[in-house]
């Protein structure tokens, strides 16, 4: 077996100081509870988007381009799919959507990619929005949440690149948790008869589980300690813990070599047709 952990880098000193002072601005305005979080979010996207705008730039007298893209900056002036969902609770979610909104637009920023700077931002947003999060929160970029109150994250938990984590029923993420490139977890459902009968259902990833690339996990699964759902599975019921589910619907195929002997229980293909 060949170890290829990850090679620490960092940007320039330079850039790292920039990068250090405006975070630690961002982080003092959220934790003051006068902070306008619309405004904060409509002022830090201006920046990003026109940098060097003036604050008092008269926008009236801008190209209505211009003005309707002024106006998308401001969380209050955009609808978000989460708020048409029944269940929405405005108390918890209205105080979360600027930061759900400056979230998205950073991603889609020049700025966006830049791994070094986007991970740290997500991290300084993460506990304004969650449920709660655990320590070295690792995000990449484009990844989406429904509600985020909903949301649980333990510790030393990766989301890697365009993951959408669907918390409207709740989700919960352990400690050491991986999940890999354009994966789903959902934690609702709808009926096949009608569209508009929605189940909401937790969905809880246990400590040290894997979810690989472009996997699915429904709604109401319950994926075991070190459990691993394989590339493009489609994990429609629980997976027990130390398990390997692959396929559509997954199922178990192997069992991880250090699993204790309680966990040995037979795999899916060792049972009989």
């Amino acid at each position: 077996m060949v170890h290829r952990p990850l090679r620490p880098l960092t940007p320039s000193q330079a850039a790292t100081g920039l990068y250090d002072d405006w975070l630690a601005e961002l982080e003092d305005r959220l934790a003051d509870p006068d902070t306008d979080r619309n405004a904060l979010c409509r002022e830090v996207l201006r920046d990003l988007y026109f940098p060097g705008m003036s604050s008092d730039v008269d926008e009236a007298s801008l190209p209505l381009a211009s003005r309707v893209a002024l106006a998308n900056l401001d969380p209050r002036n955009v609808t978000l799919e989460p708020e048409y969902y029944y269940e929405v609770d405005p108390e918890r979610y209205y105080p979360r959507k600027p930061l759900l909104w400056l979230w998205q637009m950073f991603d889609r920023s020049p700025l966006g990619g830049n791994v070094h700077l986007g991970v740290r931002l997500r991290r300084v947003l993460a506990p304004y929005v969650f449920a709660s999060v655990g320590r070295n929160f690792k995000c990449f970029h484009f990844v989406e949440v429904s509600f985020g109150y909903n949301l649980e994250v333990g510790d030393d938990v990766v989301v890697h690149r365009n993951v959408l984590l669907d918390d409207r029923g709740g989700i919960r993420l352990g400690n050491h948790v991986s999940i890999s490139d354009y994966a789903s977890v959902f934690s609702h459902t709808h009926s096949i008869d009608d569209p508009t009968d929605v189940t909401n259902a937790r969905t809880v990833l246990e400590d040290d589980v894997r979810v690989t690339y472009g996997a699915m996990v429904l709604a109401g699964v319950h994926v075991g300690v070190q459990g691993m759902v394989g590339a493009r599975a489609v994990a429609t019921r629980d997976v027990r813990p130390y398990h390997v589910n692959v396929g559509v619907p997954a199922k178990s195929v192997a069992i991880k070599s250090f699993a204790p002997e309680e966990h040995l229980r037979k795999t899916s293909a060792d049972e009989p047709k």
